[in-house]
């Protein structure tokens, strides 16, 4: 699933080519990605224009004139880009005519992804919902350590509940747990001050270098262009189980617990109970 660094990967992609464009047409041509009817979701964008592209967590947020506003989702497979005779998305959900070509596309191979309108109440309150954007200035290390200390669920899982902490997904919460030498299966409220501070560095670090990248391709992930990302190559453990550990040469493990895999080097993040 594209987390924080993929989706504000397409959020710059698009912000050029989108701001000030006006939306003339909306074709839904699969119903089951709209959360609304489909009329009714085309109706809530059709003539207005686009004032502010932005991300929240893992949503592209489409801020609009007349104060309504596009949620983008998306899901496991989304795309959301502009259609070119060299970019064609070959499974389109929602196609978008704008006053200008290109035309934007809403791709889903598995349509797991979601779009919505909603006026700029009902969004200010779903985003309420959300955790701290983490790379966000008054996100510290203070904060993550109240927050953990409030959980014993795995520091894993803690770091995949969007209303903990917003836009980290299973890649990059296990490359921060590698970075501050900490087991994935800890629970959170184990991880003492001096280690929140580790963490909290590893997170951002993680993060940045991702978007430098341009986001993590493994299959799917496209950036507004149609290219893949180029973080892939920089990852230490997420999907290297049974290769050695590019820090002691240890050979990386996977387990699976929350129905999700982790991965980590057992020498590097050895597996203490300090709960």
């Amino acid at each position: 699933m594209p987390e924080l660094p993929e989706v504000e990967t397409i959020v710059r992609g698009l912000r050029d080519g989108l701001v000030d464009r006006s939306i003339q047409r909306v074709r839904v041509l699969r119903p089951d990605v709209v959360r609304q009817k489909p009329r009714s979701f085309s109706a809530g964008l059709r003539g207005r224009t686009v004032e502010r592209v932005t991300r929240r967590g893992k949503n592209i947020v489409v801020s609009l004139s007349d104060d309504r506003v596009l949620v983008v989702n998306l899901g496991m497979t989304g795309r959301l880009l502009f259609s070119t005779p060299t970019v064609r998305a070959t499974h389109p959900a929602v196609r978008f005519t704008l006053d200008q070509e290109p035309s934007l596309v809403f791709d889903d191979v598995r349509r797991f992804g979601s779009l919505e309108v909603l006026t700029g109440k009902e969004w200010a309150r779903r985003s309420e919902d959300l955790g701290p954007e983490p790379l966000g200035t008054e996100y510290t290390a203070s904060r993550m350590l109240t927050d953990l200390a409030r959980s014993a669920s795995p520091v894993r899982s803690w770091f995949l509940d969007q209303r903990r902490i917003a836009g980290v997904g299973n890649i990059y919460a296990n490359e921060a747990l590698f970075l501050a030498a900490i087991h994935p299966r800890r629970p959170a409220k184990s991880v003492n001050a001096a280690e929140a501070r580790v963490l909290h560095r590893a997170i951002r670090q993680v993060l940045r270098t991702a978007i430098e990248n341009r986001g993590t391709t493994l299959r799917d992930y496209r950036d507004a262009s149609g290219s893949p990302g180029e973080n892939a190559g920089a990852l230490r453990v997420y999907g290297r189980a049974g290769q050695p550990c590019l820090s002691c040469s240890t050979e990386v493990q996977r387990l699976v617990f929350g129905n999700r895999s982790a991965f980590f080097c057992p020498r590097c993040q050895p597996e203490t109970d300090t709960a």
